[in-house]
C-alpha cells in the first residue's frame, strides 16, 4: 500500500449535553457549586479507525446523526477529538458547511476576496482568477448581490468554485453538493475527477449512492458513531443499503 493522505487512529468524540435549561451564568455557577447541574455525555464517534491512501476517492456513508460530519470536521481540524488522533499529509480544502466562511452581508465579489485572504491567497492572485471563479459558479448576473439573498444552490456553487481554485492535496466535500441542480452537480463531479487525475485525495459525504459509486473507489460506513465497515465503494454501499434502517 502506498502513502496515506489521511490516517484516523482510534478516534472518539464526546459532547456534553446539559439536561436542564439554565437561564443565566449566575444560575449555572450556583448549580455547579451545588452539584445539581446535570450533564449528559454523548459520543458522536466511538473508536473509529481507517486509512485513506494518497490519491484515493473515499466516501463516508451513514444516516443523519451517524457521525459523518463530525469525522469530517475532525479530519479538517475544526474539531479536536476527545481521544485518538488523525494524521494528515498535505493541504486540505474543506467544503463542509454551506456558507461557512462567507459574510452573508457581503456580495459574491467581496466574498471571493475575503475567502481568498482567509485561504492565504494574495489579492492580485484572486483578481487574476476572479473571472474563472465566477464563470465556473455561473453567477455573473448576481456577482454584486449580497450572498444572504442567494439560494442554497448558489452559495454551494460559489463555495465550490473558490475551494477548488487551486488543486489542494485533499478535498473534503460534505452534503452541500446535494443542494445544487443536476447540471452543476455534473460540473462538480467533472472537476473532482480532474483533481483526482492530478493526484488529489477526495473525501465525500453523500446520501446519493449513485454519486458515491460514480465518484468514489472506497468507502466507510458509520452508524451511531461506530465504524461498521470499510471496503470498496460497491461493497460498502451494498451493505449500507441492506441495513439502512438499522
Amino acid at each position: 500500500m502506498g502513502e496515506y493522505a489521511i490516517q484516523v487512529n482510534d478516534v472518539s468524540m464526546r459532547f456534553n449535553l446539559a439536561k436542564e435549561k439554565v437561564d443565566s451564568l449566575k444560575e449555572y455557577f450556583i448549580r455547579v457549586l451545588k452539584g445539581t447541574h446535570k450533564i449528559d455525555e454523548f459520543y458522536a464517534l466511538k473508536h473509529v479507525s481507517f486509512n485513506i491512501p494518497k490519491g484515493d476517492s473515499f466516501a463516508i456513508l451513514g444516516s443523519n446523526g451517524s457521525g459523518k460530519s463530525t469525522i469530517l470536521k475532525i479530519i479538517s481540524g475544526i474539531y479536536k477529538p476527545t481521544s485518538g488522533s488523525v494524521t494528515i499529509k498535505g493541504t486540505i480544502a474543506p467544503m463542509i458547511e454551506l456558507g461557512a466562511g462567507f459574510d452573508m452581508d457581503l456580495t459574491a465579489r467581496e466574498n471571493v476576496f475575503l475567502n481568498g485572504a482567509v485561504l492565504g491567497y494574495s489579492r492580485s492572485f484572486m483578481q487574476e482568477n476572479f473571472d474563472r471563479i465566477i464563470d465556473f459558479a455561473e453567477l455573473w448576473d448576481f456577482v454584486d448581490v449580497p450572498v444572504k439573498n442567494y439560494s442554497s444552490g448558489m452559495q454551494a456553487r460559489l463555495g465550490f468554485s473558490i475551494a477548488t481554485l487551486v488543486n489542494p492535496d485533499i478535498l473534503i466535500v460534505d452534503e452541500i453538493l446535494s443542494v445544487g441542480d443536476a447540471h452543476f452537480r455534473q460540473k462538480c463531479e467533472e472537476k473532482m475527477a480532474q483533481m483526482k487525475e492530478n493526484g488529489a485525495t477526495l473525501v465525500l459525504v453523500s446520501h446519493s449512492i449513485d454519486q458515491v459509486l460514480h465518484v468514489c473507489k472506497h468507502a466507510a460506513w458509520i452508524n451511531k458513531g461506530n465504524l461498521m465497515m470499510v471496503g470498496t465503494a460497491k461493497q460498502v454501499s451494498d451493505e449500507y443499503t441492506k441495513n439502512i434502517d438499522l
